[in-house]
């Protein structure tokens, strides 16, 4: 009888104490974000992925694509990431998504509320509708707490079979093989040239990035302690500014020097 009561009291404590620590987003350091959700035809369509891992950075996540090399405390354990998913519900004349993080086991640890756009042009409406949905988040508090953390599983060391040497053939002069090297080749440089169209600004720590309607980013602006002033960068330049935009009369404009000579150009830009 005595042996009874102590196990029922043991698996009532180890209850009550698994309800005093419930799994949230407290728990978890890292999020994984996928290139593509089930809805989209192909990856990062309307800037839908990209705009995902800017908010969950601005949140105070550490974000990473789902393909993207993972530092090794995480690489070991995938169970100490939250995984990303959003979901569409269709509708006539509303884009309607849901933003869910789960664990890896599937189970939901946050759900959103349904984010709402009744813009008509799908870029924008996606745009709107994300970050909609997103103030769900936004709304609810977040502390990473590591004594909550799921703790990585130590790797196995794997063992290695001892290689076998072959027999040298009489005669033949033993010869090392020599590593082969990949041929390393460099992706052209896109210039700072004449741009056409709207360009759309997705929210960044440091700025915008402002994407085409292909979805393709054109170049990265980063805020300046001016108003409506901002150094514009380009992905040929390796991350120093090419130039600089700046709002004049009520327009958008974009300069930079070529061949010595001072390029200005109209930018439309939609915030």
């Amino acid at each position: 009888m005595k042996i009874g009561a102590l196990f029922t009291l043991l698996l009532a404590a180890i209850a009550g104490n698994s309800q005093t620590t419930p799994n949230t987003i407290n728990n978890y350091k890292y999020v994984l974000v996928p290139h593509r959700y089930d809805f989209l035809k192909f990856d990062d369509q309307y800037a839908l992925n990209t705009t995902t891992k800017s908010l969950l950075e601005q949140k105070g996540f550490t974000v990473y694509w789902t393909d993207d090399v993972l530092p090794p405390s995480l690489a070991g354990n995938k169970c100490a990431a939250l995984q990303t998913e959003v979901t569409q519900r269709k509708a006539m004349f509303t884009t309607n998504l849901t933003l869910v993080l789960k664990d890896c086991f599937g189970n939901i640890i946050f759900k959103g509320k349904e984010g709402r756009s009744r813009e008509k042009e799908f870029y924008v409406a996606y745009d709107e509708a994300m970050k909609d949905a997103f103030t769900s988040l936004k709304a609810t508090p977040y502390k990473y707490d590591s004594t909550l953390a799921m703790q990585p599983q130590p790797a196995q060391p794997q063992q290695t079979q001892p290689q076998q040497s072959q027999p040298q053939t009489q005669g033949q002069p033993q010869t090392q093989s020599q590593p082969q090297t990949q041929p390393q080749t460099q992706t052209p440089a896109t210039t700072m040239g004449t741009i056409t169209g709207t360009l759309y600004a997705q929210t960044i720590p440091n700025g915008y990035q402002l994407i085409d309607l292909s979805p393709k980013k054109i170049m990265t602006l980063l805020k300046t302690s001016q108003p409506d002033f901002y150094l514009a960068q380009t992905d040929a330049a390796g991350g120093a500014p090419t130039g600089v935009v700046f709002k004049k009369d009520g327009q958008w404009l974009l300069e930079y020097y070529k061949d010595d000579k001072l390029i200005s150009q109209k930018l439309d830009i939609k915030f």
